[in-house]
Order: C-alpha cells, then sequence, then structure tokens
C-alpha cells in the first residue's frame, strides 16, 4: 500500500522507538534508509542509564566494601573506613554513564548519520496505522516501525496513594547520601541487588516482601538457600503486605504492615517488578495487539499482528534480559533489510545472573518444570566446598546444582549459587544450546586444575545415566 505524503506527515523507512536496544538496529545494512528515532526518556535505555550497567558498578564496589568483614575467616585484619558516595557516584555517573547516554543521543542527531533523524524527549503514540504522533508535535508514518519501548519500575498502590517519597531503580543510585536506614519492597532480582549494595555500604536494610521466599522463581534450592544466607545480611520481613504510608515529623518515611506494626527509614525503594511501556502507545490506533500480560503479542520473527509493525526486549518478551533484546534486535535488522528471509527469534538455553550476594547464575529449567515433564532425571548438587578452588575460598554455601535426562544425557537445567556463579552458568549454556550430551561436555575436554569451573565439571560427572 502506497502513502501520498501530505504536508503534515513525515514519512520514514523505519521508525524505531526507544532506544535501549532498538538503538542497534540502525547500521550499515540500512544505511540508504532514511529512520526515525523516538525517545522519551534517556537516551540509551534502562541497560546503560539506570539497569545492569550502573548498578553492576555499584555491586563491584559493595563486593569489595563486604570483603572487609571478610578478611577475618582467612586470618587478615582490614576495615572499611570510609565510603565516599559522592566519590562512586562520580565515577560511575560523571566519568562513565552520562557521557555515554549523551554521547549517543548527540551522535543519532549528528552529522554522522544523516540518515536519522531524533526526536528526544517527546513519547509517541500511535493514532492510525504505521502512523505515530511525536508529543503534541509531529505526525511521522514508516513503511516499517519498531517497537523497542521496555517497561519501567511498577510501584505499589500504598505507596503511589499514600503520597509519601520514594525510590525506585531510576533514582536511588542518585541520591544526594548514602542513606543510613532503606526500607526495600520487593523480593526479586531489582529488590536483591540493591539489598546487597546497600548493606555492603553500611546502611541498615529492612526488606518486605510478600512471599515467604526471595527469588522464588528461581529454582526451590537456591530460593531457600539464598533466603536463608540474606538473613545474615540484612534484615527479612517475609509473608508481610504493606497496608499504609506516611513521612514523619523527622523526615522518615514509615510503612504499616498488615499485622499492624511499622517500619520507618530514611528511604523508600520500592522494587516489585516492572509494567510494560505498551499502555503508553495507543496500540488500538495501530492495529498492535498485547497480550493478557501487557506485552506486545508477536510472532518468531519479530512481527506484531499490525503489518509493518514488529517489537523487540522488553516491550515484547517475559524474559527482561538485555542479551535477549540485544538478540532480537539483531534479527528485526535483519529481518527489515530481508522480508524474503526471514529469522526466528531464539529464545532457547536463555542464561540469566543475579548479581546478589552470593551471586547466582541460572539457565533451563527449575528442578520443579524437569519434574513435571514427566522425563527420567539425574539431578546433581556439587559444593564449592568440595572443589579445590571452592576450599581456597572457604566457601561453605555455594553450590551447583545441575539437571538432565537420564536416558538421554540432555542436560535440562542448570543453577549455580557463590562466587562468580553468573560466569560459570556459560558453560552450562554452551552444552545446552549445542546439544553437547553431559557426560561428553564433562569428559571429553580440559577443565583448567584448580580453577573454579571444576566446579561443573565436578557436577557433571556426579550425573548418573542409564
Amino acid at each position: 500500500m502506497t502513502h501520498h505524503s501530505t504536508p503534515d506527515v513525515e514519512d520514514y523507512d523505519i521508525i524505531i522507538v526507544g532506544t535501549g536496544s532498538g538503538n542497534t538496529i540502525p547500521g550499515p545494512i540500512n544505511e540508504d534508509k532514511k529512520i526515525a528515532i523516538v525517545e522519551k526518556g534517556t537516551f540509551g535505555g534502562t541497560c546503560i542509564n539506570v539497569g545492569c550497567i550502573p548498578t553492576k558498578m555499584f555491586v563491584h564496589t559493595a563486593d569489595v566494601a563486604r570483603s572487609f568483614q571478610d578478611a577475618e575467616r582467612l586470618s587478615i585484619t582490614g576495615e572499611l573506613r570510609d565510603v565516599d558516595w559522592k566519590g562512586i557516584q562520580q565515577r560511575v555517573f560523571g566519568d562513565r554513564i552520562d557521557p555515554i547516554a549523551e554521547g549517543g543521543a548527540a551522535y543519532r542527531a549528528g552529522e554522522e548519520t544523516p540518515n536519522i533523524t531524533l526526536f528526544h524527549g517527546e513519547a509517541a503514540a500511535f493514532v492510525a496505522p504505521r502512523t505515530l504522533r511525536i508529543g503534541d508535535g509531529p505526525v511521522i508514518r514508516g513503511k516499517d516501525i519498531v517497537l523497542a519501548t521496555g517497561g519501567r519500575p511498577r510501584v505499589h498502590p500504598v505507596i503511589a496513594e499514600s503520597g509519601v517519597r520514594y525510590r525506585t531503580n531510576e533514582d536511588i543510585m542518585r541520591l544526594d547520601k548514602l542513606p543510613e536506614s532503606l526500607i526495600i519492597l520487593g523480593g526479586g532480582i531489582v529488590a536483591v541487588e540493591f539489598a546487597g549494595i546497600f548493606s555492603a555500604l553500611g546502611t541498615k536494610v529492612t526488606l518486605i516482601n510478600r512471599s515467604d521466599k526471595l527469588l522464588r522463581t528461581t529454582d526451590q534450592d537456591v530460593s531457600e538457600t539464598f533466603t536463608e544466607l540474606a538473613q545474615e545480611q540484612w534484615t527479612n520481613l517475609l509473608g508481610y503486605t504493606l497496608t499504609a504510608a506516611r513521612e514523619t515529623e523527622d523526615g522518615n518515611v514509615e510503612v504499616t504492615l498488615h499485622d499492624g506494626s511499622t517500619v520507618a527509614a530514611q528511604e523508600v525503594l520500592v522494587a516489585l517488578g516492572r509494567v510494560n511501556n505498551s499502555d503508553t502507545l495507543n496500540v488500538e490506533a495501530g492495529g498492535v495487539e498485547i497480550t493478557d500480560r501487557g506485552t506486545i503479542k508477536v510472532d518468531e520473527y519479530g512481527r506484531t499482528t499490525a503489518e509493518g509493525v514488529w517489537a523487540l526486549g522488553d516491550a515484547a518478551n517475559e524474559f527482561e534480559l538485555k542479551h535477549v533484546a540485544n538478540h532480537e534486535a539483531k534479527v528485526v535488522a535483519h529481518n527489515l533489510s530481508h522480508p524474503n528471509d526471514l529469522k526466528k527469534y531464539n529464545h532457547e538455553a536463555i542464561p540469566s545472573g543475579i548479581f546478589t550476594h552470593p551471586q547466582i547464575g541460572t539457565v533451563g529449567m527449575t528442578e520443579r518444570e524437569a519434574r513435571e515433564t514427566g522425563r527420567p532425571l539425574t539431578i546433581k548438587v556439587q559444593r564449592y566446598a568440595d572443589v579445590a578452588y571452592g576450599w581456597a575460598m572457604e566457601d561453605s554455601t555455594g553450590f551447583c546444582k545441575v539437571i538432565a535426562d537420564r536416558s538421554t544425557g540432555e542436560i535440562l537445567g542448570a543453577h549455580v549459587l557463590g562466587p562468580e556463579a553468573s560466569t560459570l552458568i556459560q558453560c552450562f549454556v554452551t552444552a545446552m544450546t549445542f546439544g553437547i550430551h553431559a557426560r561428553d561436555f564433562a569428559e571429553k575436554q580440559y577443565w583448567p586444575h584448580p580453577a573454579l569451573t571444576e566446579l561443573v565439571e565436578n557436577a557433571l560427572l556426579g550425573l548418573e545415566f542409564d
């Protein structure tokens, strides 16, 4: 269908909404195309500005701070004398993150990418098929539109209605000073990562969670062990719901729990998961359908229910992982340029790293999910303490759990809790992706002794096959 341009509608070959992974789509493959990029928030999206990258810089700092407390076990005496909060922020944001966001926006708006027009600081919403209004202003139309709109923090209704001040992942790292006390609402990944950061830096952390477990969607052994270990690092109020919140005369925020008890702290961090930004797009006008969960409905190629409209990343999947969004962006970039040779999204063996203390890495099925398949299983739990480097580290709590099919040798899932877990999990991703029998994977290659990868080797060797 051809559009006859009218003076008040600007036509583009490709319109990209969102500059997280969406910003990776323009490149040599489509430099002959006229492209519009729309970003209502900070250029670069969640991961680089308020998610993975800055949080891991804080996490690493927290891990070093925590190592002072740990030193005594290793016959070393040390102490953490000072946490220069402003210095940490300058290193993370001033020296690194903010210049990247500013540079990215300047690059897309500048002369080096003459085929690209950047609409920054304004939201986009459909007014007709393949047609978007930018804020209150211009209307643009695309042969293809890519929705890479991500999500935003979910706010607890009691907090929202009470009008108290609160923080999310979007501003907690930019507080003027390190809070003496912090309430964290939630028990998922964002909650436990920030609990790990702030408790290590000396903040008195109280985490309040509706479930009686932390990280309850992870494997049961991981969830139960982590819940126990977390209790030694900060205060957990598990199985509690929030009924009220107010600001006190001394400037703290006080929350009331369902049993009538109260907790007060200088700051409250809301970490209760994410809301999909699809509700900002006026999708009906564009013919784009949404799933029950609020994600944009896509097929295996990334196409939405509207012709010429694609979606990727947190906007369209339930994984909420940057590496998945980046993969999908590559697929969509290919499909835009090769309409007769479409590639599919690959959602097999997707790993996840949780950068709390201890670290967690996970891929594939939990034990419960594996049992539900009815397949014959073999399961091995290998402790860090029983391999050489774990022994050297004096690690007494970490483990690697691997789940495989007893008859075929297929690895179905793996879960690591302990130092470098997010790195160690990659061994399992490789075996699962290439379909290598667990026994072959363990026996037909070298594992450097006494490196930590022996944890993986020994876990695999402990599996029993028919």
